[in-house]
């Protein structure tokens, strides 16, 4: 990935436009990363990959509904023959 100083990129929008259709472009500025600018096709995987990642809640942040679902679920009989192995 190429690194781009915020003024090179502002004066040159043009070339880096076409630039990014290929690799991601990080834009610096006082020689940290501010941000990155991408393809519109990379942004729309990045924002599928987002709404299809896993979170993790901590049990307070939970409704009550949902913390008495999992207090009261049960496994699927069709599993029971791993209790009998689990007892060995």
């Amino acid at each position: 990935m190429q690194e781009i100083p915020a003024t090179k990129f502002v004066k040159n929008f043009g070339q880096y436009k076409e630039q990014v259709q290929r690799e991601a472009i990080a834009i610096t500025s006082h020689g940290r990363t501010s941000g990155y600018f991408v393809s519109e096709h990379d942004y729309n995987e990045y924002l599928l990959l987002k709404a299809q990642s896993r979170h993790s809640y901590h049990i307070s942040e939970l409704p009550e509904q949902t913390v008495n679902a999992i207090a009261t679920a049960q496994m699927d009989s069709a599993h029971d023959h791993l209790n009998a192995l689990m007892d060995d």
